[in-house]
Parts: structure tokens; sequence; C-alpha cells
């Protein structure tokens, strides 16, 4: 290998690295994994392009951190769009919250109540936010 190319190699940066051990079984010793001769310490749930990756391959953590970050986008919407009639307001919702649920909370789990009343809750805060009498003005997430 030529020596421009030894110089700038990537290099993994052992601070930043991160072991998790993907198994639903009952793991009580711990393993020492080394990256070099850095060891790497043990995480519960690492974050890798955006997906929320759990031990025990549970995508609980991704759909919650999803309907925070729709939550986190209506006060943006209420300070814009204050004074704004109902079809500004629900256009808004439609174009900037809904994909988030949508598109990113994907791995939502169609049977379980607790995520299906989260995805409404949000949907009901942006009607009421709108004017509507009840949120079957849009269709239902679920």
């Amino acid at each position: 290998m030529c020596e421009w190319a030894v110089a700038n190699a990537m290099k993994t940066n052992t601070g930043k690295s991160k072991a998790v051990i993907f198994t639903r079984a009952q793991v009580n010793d711990l393993l020492n994994y080394f990256l070099g001769y850095q060891r790497m310490s043990e995480v519960s749930s690492s974050t890798y392009l955006r997906i929320i990756l759990r031990k025990d391959l549970s995508l609980a953590d991704k759909f919650n951190y999803t309907v925070q970050e729709a939550w986190k986008v209506h006060p943006f919407i209420r300070r814009v769009l204050r004074k704004g009639n109902n079809n500004t307001k629900s256009l808004a919702y439609t174009s900037l919250v809904r994909p988030i649920l949508e598109y990113r909370a994907s791995c939502w789990h169609p049977c379980k109540e607790g995520q299906i009343n989260a995805l409404d809750c949000v949907q009901k805060k942006a009607a009421k936010f709108a004017n509507h009498t009840n949120s079957s003005v849009w269709e239902t997430l679920a």
C-alpha cells in the first residue's frame, strides 16, 4: 500500500464505539469486547442511522422517539400559525407532523393499545388546534 493511503486511512474512534449484545436470553456474565487494544463499553441500546437498536431487539424506543419528534413540531406550528385559518392549520399538520408519524413510526405494532393511543393523541391535539370537532377528518394512523 502506498504511504498516502496508510496516512489517510479511516480511523475508528474507539471512544464512540459501543458494544451491544443482541439476545433475548438472560446474560449474567459480562463479556469483554475490544477494538484494537481498548475495551469497548457495553450498553443496552445504541443509535445507528436514527434507528435505536436495543439488546432485546424491541423497537419500542424507536417508536417513542418518533412520537416525541412529532410532539416537538406542535409548538412550532402553534407559534407560526396562531392566527391562521383552519385550512392552513390542517395543511400544516398533514405536511409537517403526519409524515413523521407515518414514515418514521413504521416500526409500531398495530396490536398494542398504548402505541395506537400515542398516535391518536398526537392527531387529536392537531385536530383541536385546527378547530375540528373530531380527528375523524383525517384518516386514522392505525
